[in-house]
């Protein structure tokens, strides 16, 4: 079987990762040896690092994580809500028993 330029692009990130097996990187490497362009495609590569490349975002895709967190956020108020409404009854039953009980 030929190994075409294809699967080498497959291989690629897992090369340029160090995640690759030591026989995929011996394929990889011999075809890089073979492919000038390519070789240079992933050299330049391995200079970018992953922080440094833009993560293109659609209105939509921003417009959606946008409202799931303004979801969350009411959820979490009312929750903290519901936690201090709870611990003010709490008070307001526990005072007068011990009240009670004192005299």
């Amino acid at each position: 079987m030929k190994v075409t330029r294809n699967v080498i692009q497959d291989l690629l990130p897992l090369y340029l990762a160090g995640e690759a097996s030591p026989d995929t990187v011996a394929l990889v490497e011999r075809y890089l040896e073979t492919d000038p362009e390519l070789a240079e495609m992933a050299q330049q590569a391995t200079k970018v690092s992953l922080d440094q490349v833009p993560v293109p975002l659609t209105k939509e895709v921003e417009m959606e994580a946008y409202e799931k967190a303004q979801k969350w956020m009411v959820i979490r108020t009312i929750g903290l809500a519901a936690i201090i409404a709870a611990v003010i009854v709490s008070i307001l039953l526990i005072v007068p028993l011990i009240i009670m009980f004192l005299y």
